[in-house]
């Protein structure tokens, strides 16, 4: 498939990112280019009628296998990225803010996944299970018809979701390598929420329709996957989520089309969430990088106050690894020593502080921000930040509890 072919369908689900000031926002761009159910339905069978050229050529062992999922990445999401990014985005839909953006992009998403779930629903027969168990062989000409069309299924659905992830992230301009493991793994967590799922879905469940939470319990329920098992792993298990659509209606609706809808909703929901925060804190080392006066000083105090606690949570980690992509950046500042750190020793951050003169504002208002990033400031942080204003109260920065202004008289 042409990297053309393979953004013809989702382009009509592509919205767009903010500018950089505030814009007024006309909220018809966004509704005006909705397609028509009829419309809605030519794109969802022009990317199966894809798919099944792709579905065409694998083997009852890349199904069996996981393999399948491998091949699906390398053949539609790689392509994809090329084109798709922030600027397309831009181009499409300037001066739209991102959040209004996400919002209408998951709503077409779960229509599209809705209506190929009922263009799906008949593939899926309580037989369907024992030729899945009995697949094998290297030639695709192994494969049995029925097993085909639900790979289409499969398929379509893999790309739609991690697609969908894929764009909220570049939306809120979450920065994502998909050449380096780390980030395709965790674009490919938050698509299909298959690690630290439980928390996903506890709250995402009681969103949907009471109908629907039971299938949907169903269906992420199983073990908590980890990056090192490989994508092929990550493959066999999509693949056995969906046998879970084998089975009656529910109140005349295919499960599939339940199913396909409210799953991709709750991946645009979790993938909103967790991006948005990102940006959140992305925009925090920023801040703190274009604020301080003291480079190399905000990488050590922002240390300290992460390992306040003996423990560095998600968001501590993402905020020190943009903040010294930040100072390097802005200050041409690259600290080795504290790079090789193990056990960071306090009186060597209270030494820097000594040798600096003047005001130290930016270095307590930074130690703040590190400490609230991912919550409340907890007991542990909290001494460490009344330490650190002692300390820096010589310098001109008011003691705790004090509302002069350093340099001003009472």
């Amino acid at each position: 498939m042409t990297t053309d072919e393979s953004t013809t369908v989702h382009e009509d689900m592509h919205l767009a990112p903010p500018t950089d000031g505030p814009m007024p926002v006309d909220t018809t761009q966004l509704t005006s280019e909705l397609p028509d159910d009829e419309q809605a339905e030519e794109s969802v069978e022009r990317q199966r009628d894809e798919l099944r050229e792709f579905v065409s050529g694998l083997s009852g062992d890349d199904i069996k296998s996981g393999s399948w999922f491998t091949k699906l990445l390398a053949h539609a999401l790689h392509t994809y990225t090329v084109k798709v990014d922030w600027q397309y985005f831009q181009d499409k839909y300037q001066g739209v803010p991102p959040d209004a953006i996400v919002d209408q992009r998951i709503k077409m998403a779960t229509r599209y996944a809705a209506i190929e779930g009922g263009l799906s629903a008949s593939a899926y027969t309580a037989a369907i299970v024992a030729t899945l168990g009995s697949l094998g062989g290297a030639s695709p000409a192994t494969v049995p018809a029925a097993v085909a069309t639900m790979m289409v299924d499969v398929a379509f659905m893999t790309n739609l979701q991690i697609r969908l992830a894929y764009d909220i992230a570049v939306l809120y301009q979450v920065p994502l390598n998909l050449d380096d493991p780390d980030d395709l793994w965790k674009l490919i967590r938050v698509a299909f929420t298959i690690r630290g799922g439980e928390v996903v879905r506890e709250s995402a469940i009681k969103a949907v329709p009471a109908f629907v939470r039971p299938l949907l319990k169903r269906f992420y329920s199983g073990p908590v996957l980890a990056a090192a098992k490989g994508l092929p792993v990550v493959g066999k298990y999509l693949l056995q989520r969906n046998v879970i659509k084998i089975g009656i209606p529910l109140v005349g609706i295919p499960i599939a089309v339940v199913l396909n809808r409210y799953t991709t909703k709750i991946t645009g929901r979790h993938a909103r969430s967790v991006f948005r925060n990102d940006a959140r804190v992305i925009e925090l080392a920023r801040s703190i990088s274009g604020a301080t006066r003291h480079p190399r000083l905000v990488l050590w105090v922002s240390w300290l106050v992460v390992m306040a606690d003996d423990k560095v949570s998600d968001d501590e980690a993402l905020l020190l690894r943009h903040l010294v992509t930040f100072v390097r950046d802005e200050h041409q500042v690259v600290d080795d020593r504290l790079a090789k750190i193990i056990d960071l020793d306090m009186e060597e951050v209270w030494r820097r502080i000594d040798t600096e003169t003047g005001d130290l504002t930016d270095i307590v208002d930074a130690a703040h921000h590190v400490a609230a990033v991912d919550g409340d400031i907890n007991d542990a942080e909290r001494e460490v930040l009344r330490a650190l204003q002692d300390r820096c109260a010589d310098t001109g920065v008011p003691a705790l509890g004090d509302t002069t202004t350093p340099g001003s008289s009472s």
